[in-house]
């Protein structure tokens, strides 16, 4: 299929709104992958005084294009088209999503109650300390595509950090994955999980403290933790 051309406002008899005159440049100027200037686009762009919103615009429609925040590698002033989304010069495509609609403030307060006041991501908690930095995290809503049990898709309300939340656009969660390994636990594990669900958090076993000591001894000590577990005095050891 040919696309229309970037440089053309109207298409028959339809106005060409600079949102889609902005996705048809990139994808025939700049190419998925490639990167260019917030300077190059305003070239382009002219008569635009806004284009930079209509490349967010885009976003909201499925294509992918990350500034600095979302990759390092990349200049304050580059972005970088990563790949296209809805095919918003074919009408009726242009269309926004339901799942961007805002939240209200009440809204946004049950979703991070119902999350303990916790990035679902990296579980760090509103106002806290990265351990990498002195930054503290700050607390946002996010939209998570879930795959449901019967195939179907929803997207649903979680919390997440400003740091987690740069370039998470296509994070997904497949529920009816979880649930198929939920069904294969022994009826030992579901207790055990079921206890860190109702205090959504896991509380390390002994075992698993002697593990995490066990990892920072030296190989001498490491050694006499061996030979202690193939010792006569444990059960199954070497002398049983």
């Amino acid at each position: 299929m040919t696309l229309p051309s970037w440089q053309n406002k109207v298409d028959g008899d339809r106005r060409v709104g600079s949102m889609v005159r902005a996705a048809l440049w990139l994808l025939t100027e700049v190419g998925e992958g490639s990167i260019f200037t917030k300077a190059e686009l305003r070239s382009a762009f002219p008569d635009v005084a806004q284009i930079d919103r209509r490349i967010r615009d885009l976003r909201d429609r499925g294509w992918r294009i990350d500034t600095s925040r979302d990759d390092p590698s990349l200049k304050q002033e580059e972005q970088r088209f990563v790949s296209r989304g809805a095919e918003v010069w074919i009408p009726g495509q242009a269309k926004a999503p339901k799942h961007k609609n805002s939240l209200t403030a009440a809204q946004r307060q049950k979703v991070f109650e119902a999350d303990s006041y916790l990035c679902r991501s990296c579980g760090i908690a509103a106002g806290e300390e990265y351990e990498d930095d002195l930054t503290q995290s700050v607390l946002n809503i996010a939209r998570r595509k879930v795959l449901l049990a019967d195939g179907s898709e929803e997207y649903q309300f979680v919390t997440e950090c400003k740091r987690c939340g740069s370039g998470s656009a296509d994070r997904e969660v497949n529920l009816g994955a979880v649930l198929e390994l939920v069904e294969n636990l022994s009826p030992m594990e579901r207790r055990i999980l079921a206890g860190w669900v109702a205090a959504d958090q896991r509380t390390p076993e002994p075992i698993d403290k002697m593990w995490g000591l066990y990892r920072t001894l030296p190989e001498e000590a490491r050694k006499a933790v061996t030979s202690a577990l193939e010792g006569d005095d444990v059960p199954g050891g070497a002398g049983n």
